[in-house]
């Protein structure tokens, strides 16, 4: 497979070494509207051309599949013009900055027939696959309560930088800046985590959206710090399960970690995933009556980018696809909503 990557930030940087790590792939161009960092990028990964536009690498066409790691407002129209020009996408997340363009992107993939997919890159963990897995089962019984978190604190530590002074950071602070905060950055992994691990689809939002107060005159410079920085979102799942998720970038303490807790009738489990390792714990049988927890050790997963590898070796898209998502993407956009009218949304 000849991949181009679109894109040269820092996430374009994993994409190039999981891409290239794999058998058959063949890392052929990359695009930048910078020059000088386009040349500097494919220096860095042994990448043979390098563009400062898509258009041009379209009609130079000499690639098969693309990692989209535009920033989030270019996910759309970039992968619209891969997809008609007959690509197949792996895109960053999320897929759209909202519903209705996610939609439209994964309606085109279908048509077409091309493979379409999306690093929702915490299916990599292999606890939250085992989790899914316990949940089918059946070990849990019918899942009841559901508890999921996403905690960061680079608005309290120093450990990314000082998000005062360094644009990376500051444009995720604003709305002017194609921000939709903390929900519409990290909403989306902690969403897929929740319900990929509960083995069920959200159905019902409400959701709680807080700006808090950082710099004289919410400003920084041309960044107006009006972008959410905390969300609680209270959900009911398919399988009839009661939730709450939420985020937040002021987890004073906590890099980046994520939690899942799922109550069944005949079981819980909980799933912790951080720069420290993850772990997956189990309450079940016996135990029950004891309060017993258990570790559970689990087995290496396939990569979001093997899964994409052979899906394209296939033909055929495989999860987490386009779909998924939109779907997502849509519960975020119900959520945003519910702010305003302070009533709950159907997803």
């Amino acid at each position: 497979m000849r991949l181009l990557i679109l894109g040269t930030g820092s996430m374009a940087t994993n994409h190039a070494r999981h891409f290239a790590a794999i058998d058959g792939v063949t890392l052929t161009g990359a695009v930048d509207v910078l020059d000088s960092r386009v040349e500097a990028f494919c220096a860095g990964h042994s990448i043979p051309r390098g563009f400062t536009s898509l258009d041009e690498a379209i009609a130079w066409g000499e690639f098969d599949a693309v990692a989209n790691v535009t920033p989030d407002s270019e996910h759309h129209p970039t992968t619209m013009k891969l997809l008609r020009a007959g690509k197949h996408v792996f895109c960053e997340k999320p897929l759209a900055t909202n519903h209705a363009d996610a939609e439209a992107m994964t309606a085109i993939a279908d048509q077409l027939g091309l493979v379409a997919m999306v690093n929702l890159s915490y299916r990599n963990v292999p606890e939250i696959q085992k989790a899914r897995d316990i949940v089918l089962s059946g070990q849990l019984g019918g899942v009841k309560h559901v508890e999921a978190s996403y905690l960061q604190s680079w608005l309290v530590g120093l450990h990314w930088g000082d998000w005062r002074t360094e644009d990376r950071w500051l444009w995720r602070l604003s709305e002017s800046h194609g921000s939709k905060g903390v929900l519409g950055d990290v909403g989306i992994h902690i969403l897929d985590f929740a319900s990929y691990g509960a083995a069920s689809e959200i159905d019902r939002v409400f959701c709680r959206l807080k700006t808090f107060h950082k710099s004289d005159g919410d400003r920084i410079g041309e960044y107006n710090l009006d972008a959410n920085d905390s969300f609680t979102m209270s959900v009911e799942f398919g399988n009839g399960a009661l939730g709450t998720v939420h985020a937040s970038r002021w987890a004073t303490g906590y890099a980046n970690t994520l939690r899942l807790r799922l109550y069944g009738d005949k079981g819980g489990l909980e799933v912790q995933h951080g720069f420290d390792g993850s772990t997956l714990r189990l309450c079940a049988g016996e135990d029950v009556h004891t309060q017993t927890w258990r570790d559970v050790q689990v087995e290496p997963v396939p990569t979001n980018y093997e899964r994409f590898v052979a899906a394209v070796a296939a033909g055929r898209t495989t999860e987490p696809s386009f779909a998924t998502a939109a779907r997502l993407q849509k519960v975020i956009d119900l959520g945003i909503h519910t702010e305003t009218t302070r009533v709950e949304e159907t997803a």
